[in-house]
This record gives C-alpha cells, sequence and structure tokens, in this order.
C-alpha cells in the first residue's frame, strides 16, 4: 500500500497544496470578469433619427486611467471611423462619462469599443447594433 494512503493527512495535505493554487486563479479570474463587467459600459440612446453612444466607467472607489473609444459605423450614406481617448478621473460611487459620440440610426451598423486602462489593469466593452 503507498505510503501516502496509509496517512490520510499526508494525502489531504498534499492535495490541498496541489488545489490550492488552481482555486485562487479560478477566484482571480470571476473577480476580474465580473469586476471588468461593473467597470465600463456602452450605452446606446436612440432619438430623433440618431443613436448617441456613451463610454461609461462605473467606479466603487476612486480611479483615473486613460481610456480609448473606437466607433466603426457602416451604411447607406458609407462608412466612417472615430477615435476618441484622453485621461479620466472617476469619483466613487458615481458613473463618469468618457466620451459621446452621435450615430445617424437610419440604415446604419456600428461597432464600438471602449479600452480602459487603470494601472496595470486593462478593461474593454463592446456593443454593436443598428438596422
Amino acid at each position: 500500500m503507498p505510503n501516502s494512503i496509509k496517512h490520510p493527512r499526508r494525502l489531504m495535505t498534499i492535495l490541498a497544496l496541489v488545489l490550492s493554487p488552481v482555486g485562487a486563479v479560478a477566484a482571480m479570474t470571476t473577480a476580474s470578469q465580473s469586476e471588468e463587467a461593473q467597470l465600463c459600459e456602452i450605452k446606446a440612446r436612440p432619438g430623433a433619427g440618431m443613436v448617441r453612444l456613451y463610454a461609461l466607467v462605473h467606479a466603487d472607489r476612486h480611479v483615473g486611467g486613460t481610456y480609448t473609444f473606437h466607433v466603426e459605423k457602416s451604411g447607406d450614406g458609407g462608412s466612417s471611423t472615430i477615435n476618441q481617448g484622453g485621461d479620466f478621473d472617476a469619483i466613487a460611487g458615481h458613473t463618469a462619462v468618457l466620451s459621446s459620440v452621435s450615430l445617424d440610426s437610419q440604415g446604419t451598423e456600428y461597432e464600438a469599443t471602449l479600452d480602459v486602462v487603470i494601472g496595470d489593469k486593462r478593461f474593454s466593452c463592446t456593443k454593436t447594433g443598428g438596422n
């Protein structure tokens, strides 16, 4: 009989040491995904034949960083690419509007991407829409 089976405490200790890093990585990945989902958002507001896209950061604490808002539009009137970006400072408990873009909503499709960098972390949100 192997030594580790004779000593169940030793086996449990070995398993705990081997499996702990796996659980920690899974927890960090889940935390990072939920943090990303809560941190950035692209909101579309239609009205009067237009759609306005808002690049948002939801801050549960005071954060600052940089952002890039990239919008590609195509439709009846041709295509265009819009790039905006810069620094931002978001106050705890508030939603910061980083940028906004207005597009013709008639016969137009768009894909918008918001990239946010805070310290050494990068977050990204994407939204597509149109008719």
